[in-house]
């Protein structure tokens, strides 16, 4: 491993989930560094964010969540539903929550939020340990849509307001899409908030295809970095 920020954050994470060499093979194969959104950030923010893992065991959400998700364990055809994908992902719940990492704990499918009379469903409602904060995570069939922020952020602010323990950091959302629009997020400034927007694949791709896209969007995501931090 050429890099030493990729051999860092490989070394730091077998220590914290205590991966089996097996494992660790699966890790680097899916190329999991790449897909951390800490990857698409300048360098001085990984070696600062290992540093934490390293020495004060802190997870930043940065370290946690991945883009894309690989779900091709759920057997999905070329079409089915949202419905069909909740399903498949409690039916492959264990790989699921492998895919996602290891400190992810299912608390509810379908959870019902009442606003003013209203019922709102959340698909996935789970708890990350060393995070300490409630994980809400939406599934869409097609590309993230702009309205798709202010579902979230009702769920999480009524997450905040009655399902939040004391000691607790505040809840995080996860909206997984088949695709999305950098710009749109860019716009949105979702970069800034506590709702994460990624990719999944059901069918995986050829891995050098796949590689090239995440190095694009690895460069494209540090540019934009440092354009904001000349300004």
């Amino acid at each position: 491993m050429d890099d030493p920020l990729k051999r860092d954050f490989y070394t730091e994470m077998v220590k914290l989930e205590r991966w089996n060499f097996r494992v660790f093979q699966e890790r680097i194969n899916s190329m999991l560094y790449e897909r951390t959104a800490i990857s698409k950030k300048p360098e001085e923010t990984i070696k600062h964010d290992l540093e934490l893992l390293r020495n004060e065991q802190k997870l930043t959400p940065d370290l946690v969540f991945r883009d894309p998700y690989f779900l091709d364990f759920l057997g999905l055809s070329d079409k089915y539903s949202e419905k069909d994908l909740e399903t498949a992902i409690i039916v492959e719940l264990q790989n699921f929550i492998t895919e996602l990492g290891s400190d992810f704990a299912f608390m509810a499918r379908q959870k019902r939020i009442s606003v003013d009379n209203e019922d709102y469903y959340l698909d996935l409602l789970f708890f990350h340990r060393r995070l300490k904060s409630l994980v809400a995570i939406e599934l869409k069939l097609g590309k993230f849509e702009a309205a798709y922020k202010g579902q979230m952020e009702l769920y999480l602010r009524w997450l905040e307001k009655y399902e939040r323990q004391e000691g607790e950091n505040p809840p995080l959302g996860l909206i997984l899409c088949a695709g999305k629009s950098e710009e749109h997020i860019e716009l949105l400034q979702l970069e800034n908030s506590n709702i994460k927007i990624a990719d999944y694949l059901t069918v995986l791709p050829d891995k050098k295809l796949l590689e090239q896209k995440l190095r694009i969007a690895i460069e494209i995501a540090k540019r934009r970095l440092e354009d904001k931090s000349d300004k």
